[in-house]
């Protein structure tokens, strides 16, 4: 009997899981996911941990349906793995691909070594649109900046997604997967449904009622017009594939959409950027994409991280968007880039603080996403920001969130202060503020810093790199 072994990383689905259609060829199939222990390799943060264990056990439900044992273990991957083929039998080993540079090596090595002991290790596309090295500039070269690539993504023809392996004649019962996680963690739950079929449902309902509005309405962060896929993108619960062609198919169906499409398509390209980033360079998460920046003096403040990353920095924007993090494990991507800026910029902390602390406590924390996501605004990455563009969080947040909904929900000390003052208590009359039972520096605190002056002060160590 032809026995197979799928080891599953970032692809914690069903449909459109190339590896395991390959395995399911054989006659018997287990299913294997590592909590790898092995030096070089990243480990997920708090909140990613906890999504992972709510994912796998749904996984492991889903398999058990369709005839297939989801294993779950902890360890350096080589030694995992040759345990378990060696235990079940098995001579095929098939993997999807990942693309961070520790990954690639790492990967690698374990295939050198598995064919050498003759098993039969296959590795197959992974959790992109294209993979990096298909897509290339005129001259052969890497694409570093987005809009050339975006044309050309859009010239290749994207993979149909493939169909969910058929079930099998044995079924096996669900075995609860326990994962170390934190505490704290544990009030991201009523924020989100998790698993593949959370998932493809998430897209049918956003495809079916949001997306329409999602060229208007994305930057606000208080209306509900993202599509909320990020952490099942991150986590292989839907691939990137089944939503290409899922938003094709409704283009198709109803051509007024199309421009709305093509927009949400065009971020859902941007991630497959990331991952072109960085699948070329080097690790992304520790070094700058533009050399130059190597020589940036960061500040070393302490005091001012801890505030920024607790929301206490008197700047109400950058506040709620600090504990819509910590709350919910997630956070709008417009305010995503006003708090990076606020950090880079204003405060001039090193960006590689701010992606930790992202990398963290997000549910999403992707290793292509995050880094490049945090390069962009700090201006070292590619296609990033020029140094000079630093966002006002308060002009931001008048204009974003103009009736403060999103403040009002994420900092409530300040709900009962007036539109015109919700961005700017700071500079409120006495009155206003008493009336909206405030105390500055009491019950909300004063900012932390002259927003003018420290625009200038980040123009002025920026423009002398």
């Amino acid at each position: 009997m032809s026995k197979a072994l799928i080891w599953l990383r970032n692809d914690l689905r069903l449909a459109d899981n190339p590896a395991l259609a390959q395995a399911c060829k054989a006659q018997e199939v287990v299913a294997l996911y590592i909590h790898e222990m092995d030096a070089g390799l990243r480990p997920p943060g708090g909140a990613a941990r906890w999504w992972l264990h709510n994912s796998l056990n749904a996984l492991g439900r889903d398999l058990a349906e369709i005839g297939i044992p989801l294993l779950v273990e902890s360890g350096p991957a080589q030694s995992v793995l040759a345990r378990v083929l060696r235990q079940i039998g098995a001579t095929e080993l098939h993997w999807n691909r990942r693309y961070a540079p520790a990954s690639r090596e790492h990967d690698a090595a374990l295939k050198t070594s598995l064919q050498a002991q003759e098993i039969n290790v296959t590795s197959h596309r992974g959790n992109v649109l294209v993979e990096p090295w298909t897509i290339q500039t005129g001259q052969g070269k890497p694409y570093s900046v987005f809009t050339p690539f975006w044309k050309s993504l859009k010239q290749h023809e994207i993979a149909q997604p493939l169909a969910a392996p058929s079930g099998r004649a044995k079924k096996f019962g669900l075995v609860d997967i326990d994962y170390r996680q934190p505490a704290w963690a544990a009030k991201l739950a009523p924020h989100w449904a998790i698993g593949e079929q959370a998932a493809t449902e998430r897209l049918a309902d956003f495809l079916d009622s949001q997306v329409v509005h999602y060229p208007q309405e994305r930057d606000f962060p208080a209306k509900e017009a993202s599509s909320r896929l990020s952490p099942h993108l991150h986590f292989g619960e839907i691939s990137p594939r089944q939503i290409w062609h899922a938003a094709q198919i409704l283009a198709h169906a109803k051509p007024a959409l199309a421009g709305a499409i093509d927009k949400f398509l065009s971020e859902l390209a941007w991630r497959d950027f990331s991952y072109h980033q960085l699948y070329h360079r080097q690790d992304i998460a520790s070094v700058p994409m533009q050399g130059k920046y190597e020589a940036m003096q960061w500040r070393d403040a302490p005091e001012h991280l801890r505030a920024w990353q607790q929301g206490r920095t008197g700047i109400p924007i950058i506040d709620a968007g600090m504990r819509q993090l910590w709350e919910t494990g997630t956070m709008h991507n417009r305010v995503r880039m006003l708090v990076a800026s606020f950090l880079t910029k204003n405060l001039l902390i090193d960006w590689r603080a701010g992606e930790s602390w992202f990398w963290d406590c997000l549910v999403d924390a992707d290793e292509a996403n995050n880094p490049a996501s945090w390069q962009w605004v700090a201006g070292s990455g590619l296609d990033a920001a020029p140094y000079f563009r630093i966002f006002n969080p308060v002009t931001q947040g008048e204009r974003f969130d103009p009736d403060g909904a999103y403040v009002r929900r994420f900092v409530p000390e300040l709900a009962k202060l007036d539109d015109k003052w919700i961005h700017r208590p700071a500079e409120a009359p006495t009155n206003v503020l008493s009336a909206a039972e405030i105390g500055l520096g009491e019950t909300y605190p004063r900012p932390m810093l002259d927003l003018k002056l420290s625009r200038q002060r980040a123009l002025d160590a920026l423009s002398a790199l």
